[in-house]
């Protein structure tokens, strides 16, 4: 069944500028104002990489917000982005005890604020450390998204030389080519990435790691230690009739190649969707309501996302299901993809119903339909590369690709001096979590170099 809700179309802004425009000064410090400063604070117990959000508030209750900045900044090296994009709904503002009342504490909407005036005033400035004091040691960073930024930042303020190395020809991974514009705004990226830069971090863009330069050659360059945030690479396929077919594409290529082309960098001719186009989406996901997003902005007549089950089993956020159908966005529940057809390119979509057995088991029911299609885009998930890994040896990893790690230094790998973190370590997940896991591997990192140096000084 296809559940079309359009009531609100008209009045939505399909263009690929920033929706939420964020707090005024006067609405941030009023907002801030409600909160209770909780003996117990439970919002930061939901905050994944447990920042200090009462005393951030109430700095900012206060009018200080170079301090609220400050405080921030102990914990995140991402405020900007983790304030438009981090799924506070399920995290820190979940936990505020004036949900309540529904009045809770709009926690990421006041991050946001912080960090866009504090840049904008230029109120605080990262520095790098004092050249005297560079010398514990030099780490390399595979890698330019959430967890390599994380890892890179939280290493250079304590004053490690880090040189970041990435196969794009700018850094920001999946922050730069994976979220749209109308969700987070390429500039903030940017500006959060000068910030690095300034506190040392070097960025080494287009060098395909695995092929221009590998692991070993770095270690043998002088890295104490490497680290791979490499995310998942490599999209998963659907194995069914059809799928070859010109006009099947993967949602990861089509955000990118939409990004490229807002940022001027190709042709928007290379962008997949055009204007008509009958686009189904594969997938109930945040990248699946985000590539459904951006196929209405580029002038699709229809953007139906097909889900195999119903819609309170969906892995997306329900803020960005909501905004999916109030911008026009159909949803096919109970539904399976059984085909693609079209001779040369993709003319039509076969969809199997679902339906649960007397065990709650999903299975298909033998009806189909078929219904004309311009575009299929494919957000099933994704899964490691084998590059880098397989072009280094004695780092293991287990069936499904995964780099396996350890404990003790956290998040080093089999092989001695190689750490990894993310989601190249883990199932794909959010930007937050990604830098949650990447602050713990930044703290094993400076342990295990530490060490390492002391272990060169005693000649041990």
């Amino acid at each position: 069944m296809i559940i079309d809700k359009k009531s609100d179309f008209d009045a939505v802004d399909l263009s690929f500028e920033e929706i939420d425009k964020g707090f005024t000064p006067r609405q941030a410090i009023a907002e801030a104002k409600r909160c209770l400063d909780c003996a117990k604070p439970h919002c930061r117990a939901g905050c994944p990489v447990e920042n200090d959000i009462p005393q951030f508030i109430k700095a900012l209750a206060n009018g200080n917000i170079g301090e609220a900045s400050a405080i921030i900044a102990r914990r995140s090296n991402l405020p900007a982005v983790c304030g438009r994009v981090c799924p506070h709904e399920q995290q820190c503002e979940s936990r505020c005890v004036l949900n309540k009342k529904g009045e809770g504490i709009k926690i990421g909407k006041l991050e946001r604020f912080i960090a866009d005036f504090d840049a904008e005033m230029e109120i605080t400035q990262s520095e790098a450390c004092p050249v005297q004091k560079k010398d514990k040691g030099k780490v390399a960073v595979i890698g330019a998204g959430p967890a390599g930024l994380t890892v890179a930042g939280d290493l250079a303020k304590q004053c490690f030389e880090v040189t970041v190395f990435d196969a794009q020809e700018e850094p920001g991974g999946v922050l730069i080519y994976g979220i749209p514009d109308f969700r987070l705004n390429k500039d903030v990226v940017r500006r959060e990435i000068h910030k690095m830069e300034r506190l040392g971090v070097t960025f080494r863009n287009r060098v395909l790691v695995g092929q221009d330069i590998t692991i070993d050659q770095m270690l043998q360059e002088g890295f104490d230690a490497v680290f791979i945030g490499t995310g998942t690479a490599l999209p998963k396929r659907l194995d069914i009739p059809g799928n070859d077919l010109a006009g099947v594409v993967q949602a990861s290529y089509f955000l990118r190649i939409v990004a490229l082309a807002n940022s001027g960098k190709i042709s928007p001719r290379e962008i997949p969707v055009s204007i008509g186009d009958k686009v189904f989406i594969i997938g109930a996901g945040n990248v699946a309501m985000d590539a459904a997003r951006t196929a209405l902005r580029l002038g699709a007549s229809g953007v139906t996302v097909v889900h195999r089950r119903g819609e309170s089993e969906i892995t997306a956020l329900r803020s960005e299901f909501e905004h999916a159908r109030a911008e026009g966005v159909t949803f096919r529940w109970m539904s399976s993809p059984a085909g693609f057809f079209g001779d040369e390119k993709v003319t039509a979509i076969e969809l199997e119903t679902m339906a649960l057995d007397e065990t709650n088991r999903l299975v298909p029911t033998g009806e189909k339909d078929t219904l004309t299609a311009d575009k299929i885009i494919l957000a099933i998930g994704q899964r490691p590369a084998a590059r880098i890994i397989s072009s280094a040896g004695g780092i293991e990893v287990d069936p499904n690709g995964y780099v396996i790690t350890r404990e003790r230094p956290y998040g080093m790998t089999t092989r001695r001096g190689v750490f990894a973190g993310g989601d190249v370590v883990h199932e794909p997940a959010t930007v937050v979590l990604a830098m949650k896991e990447a602050k713990k591997v930044a703290a094993g990192i400076a342990m295990y170099v530490e060490a390492k140096k002391l272990i060169e000084e005693c000649g041990m």
